[in-house]
């Protein structure tokens, strides 16, 4: 809440600068409304939301999207923050027999949630909205990077597997945002560190797509996971086609007022923030 406080006081100490701390674009760089963004997003079964970890505005929107949506449709609710062997305890917080700290005993909770994360579930536990933990658990993922790629993951159990996308994953390393996290990384980077990037994907697509029957599903992750319709998206358009998708990605940039070319394109809707913003950590 203190964060909140501190994202809304900065708006109002950047007025000089800039009318408003963010600026929501359609993918082709056209300035467009919240109302106009929530009206389209209403109409598609799956909506991704990326974000940047660390945005307040990000957490804000992402909080007052779902709130919208929950208006007009019956929602379930998925997130790259939860991995998916703690949704035994996930349920049980929704349900309401452990309490926050419980939850973070027995859940890997990233080190934001309280300001983050917290509010996104406490939203679907006080409506009786299914929440579920999408992610492939860290250590697998870090498995197929340090221990040889996706064969790694054969040697797991048949229980170990049920946290996992079923293999083997298709996988096209020709994706540029694939290809991208190669020349960003330079030295740093393999084929595997990509293969670990790309059952995370997988993964989180696979149990968006095993929990959403009817209504609408809304999944947060980082803007990377879903930029320019691949990752998660990708993953989801190969097992089902015939759905209705729609993506948001968060971008930074020093002038809000129009979209820099290189953010055009990134998603359906963009929310362009000041780079200025105060950040959750």
């Amino acid at each position: 809440m203190k964060l909140l406080l501190a994202a809304f006081l900065f708006i109002g100490t950047s007025a000089i600068a800039q009318e408003t701390a963010y600026t929501i674009y359609t993918s082709t760089g056209k300035k467009t409304t919240y109302k106009k963004m929530i009206g389209e997003l209403a109409k598609k079964d799956i909506v991704l939301f990326g974000e940047l970890h660390n945005n307040p505005i990000s957490h804000w929107l992402e909080l007052e999207v779902t709130k919208s949506l929950d208006k007009k449709n019956d929602l379930t609710l998925g997130a790259e923050m939860f991995e998916a062997d703690n949704q035994d305890a996930l349920n049980d917080y929704l349900a309401g027999t452990i309490d926050e700290k419980g939850l973070d005993t027995v859940a890997r909770l990233w080190t934001n949630h309280d300001t983050d994360y917290a509010p996104l579930l406490d939203y679907a536990r006080d409506n009786g909205i299914s929440f579920v933990a999408t992610n492939i658990p860290r250590r697998y993922a870090s498995m197929v990077n340090k221990q040889g790629g996706f064969s790694a993951l054969d040697s797991l159990s048949d229980e170990e597997k049920s946290w996992i996308a079923p293999l083997p994953i298709e996988y096209d390393p020709t994706l540029p945002q694939y290809k991208k996290i190669l020349d960003m990384l330079g030295d740093h980077a393999t084929p595997d560190l990509v293969k670990a990037q790309a059952i995370k994907d997988a993964t989180m697509a696979h149990f968006i797509l095993d929990n959403f029957t009817s209504g609408q599903f809304i999944h947060y992750h980082g803007a990377f996971h879903s930029n320019y319709y691949e990752g998660i998206l990708w993953y989801l358009q190969q097992s089902r086609p015939e759905f209705s998708y729609v993506t948001i990605s968060t971008v930074s940039q020093a002038n809000i007022n129009s979209l820099d070319k290189e953010n055009k394109g990134v998603a359906d809707f963009i929310i362009c923030v000041d780079e200025d913003m105060t950040s959750t950590y």
